[in-house]
């Protein structure tokens, strides 16, 4: 509420987020898409009976005088004058001792409260400065497709759908497509949903989650980690200056913002498997790092950070090799702490031969990717690429328990209600 409504009448709609009855005096917290007001009903007005009816979560409209009351939440109360009842709700079951496993069997209930209202506030404006980000920089959004016909990060991980007499999958990132279209426009990005059957039950997986990814023609490793280092900064100082009111209903600790600057570190996983060795982990080359020691290793640096130069055996079948060292490819993860991997992104194989011999080794069939290899036959050049998880993103910002928190609906391994 501004300060320019004190002394104005006002009608306002909404529900009954708080009520507290007292002798003479009824406060109701009335909880709308901007946030909650106090309304309050003295006994002996038109209003006191209405307001008597109103239960948790009943939706109403109230006609009231604006005051500035300092005790009040936000600073400002409504007295009211009249109070009509729209819908009267039934006993809502959510109170304060609920277990996180309830919320989410209730997740179209729990979705009205203020913390998942600030947080869907936060996602919307992070889409909209990622979007502008790219906008800014000449990127062209591009809309992939959701049906594909073969695997993009390995078929273990595919969701398999019935299409009329034919099967295809839940696409598992753009990236195949994207390789496409810069042939046609060199930058291009997306914000959409991606599909992954992966077993997993940490604090950062979902079945169904959002990608933002880049694509860039006449590009290599480099470029795309200097972009994704710009895209954190952008939004970390964005958010901190544009979603005060939201950080601070979600108790935020904002000491993290000032952990983001640039340049990145950037370790070698090599030098990576080193540092984990010391602190007892006992990995050998060739393994891909898990959540646990990412974990260690970003509580180690502090701070956003790079992981690059990884063994092939551990990446896509479409990482570019290192010219001096076959074993490795040219790909990277940006990792911040608590969360691990935000965004993974690599060089792709611009050479026909090379991919070809690459999806041989994997036991996969060139059939499926023809049109693929087709890129290196028409004018292949090098060209890079990255993708970057929006929940992951949302609960390393916003100081989330899961991911499960950062979007509306949760999809997980044993969750697919409400």
């Amino acid at each position: 509420m501004s300060p320019k409504f004190v002394g104005k009448e006002v009608t306002l709609r909404g529900w009954v987020y708080r009520k507290r009855e007292q002798k003479d005096i009824i406060f109701i917290l009335l909880r709308d898409s901007e946030g909650v007001i106090q309304i309050t009903v003295r006994k002996g007005t038109k209003p006191f009976k209405e307001a008597e009816k109103l239960s948790i979560e009943s939706s109403f409209i109230v006609r009231g005088v604006v005051k500035e009351d300092k005790r009040a939440p936000g600073g400002f109360e409504l007295e009211a004058k009249e109070i009509k009842i729209i819908h009267l709700a039934e006993r809502f079951p959510i109170t304060r001792d609920v277990s996180k496993s309830f919320l989410l069997d209730v997740r179209h209930l729990w979705i009205r409260s203020r913390k998942m209202n600030s947080i869907l506030k936060v996602r919307s404006k992070v889409m909209k400065y990622i979007r502008e980000f790219f906008d800014k920089r000449g990127f062209v959004e591009i809309s992939p497709p959701m049906f594909v016909s073969g695997a993009c990060e390995g078929g273990a991980t595919l969701f398999e759908v019935k299409y009329f007499d034919d099967k295809v999958y839940l696409t598992q990132s753009w990236q195949l497509y994207a390789e496409a279209v810069i042939f046609s426009i060199d930058k291009i990005y997306t914000i959409a949903p991606s599909f992954r059957a992966e077993k997993s039950r940490t604090i950062r997986h979902l079945t169904e989650y959002w990608h933002a990814e880049a694509e860039m023609a006449f590009a290599d490793l480099d470029d795309v980690m200097k972009l994704e280092e710009d895209l954190l900064c952008e939004i970390c100082k964005r958010v901190k200056k544009e979603c005060k009111e939201e950080l601070e209903i979600l108790k935020v600790d904002l000491t993290k913002f000032k952990k983001v600057k640039k340049p990145f570190p950037r370790l070698k996983y090599e030098e990576v498997l080193e540092r984990l060795r010391k602190k007892g982990f006992k990995m050998k080359f060739g393994e891909d790092l898990g959540y646990d020691e990412e974990k260690a290793i970003a509580a180690e640096i502090g701070g956003p950070f790079f992981i690059y130069a990884y063994p092939k055996e551990t990446r896509a079948f479409y990482c570019k090799a290192y010219e001096d060292n076959k074993e490795l490819v040219k790909a990277v993860d940006l990792l911040v702490p608590r969360i691990g991997e935000l965004a993974s992104g690599s060089e792709r194989i611009d050479d026909k031969e090379e991919l070809i011999r690459r999806i041989k080794e994997l036991k996969m069939d060139p059939k499926q990717y023809e049109w693929y290899i087709d890129l290196r036959r028409y004018g292949s050049v090098p060209h890079a690429g990255f993708g970057l998880g929006i929940e992951r993103l949302l609960a390393w910002l916003l100081d989330l328990e899961s991911v499960q928190d950062a979007i509306p609906f949760p999809r997980t391994l044993t969750r697919t209600y409400p």
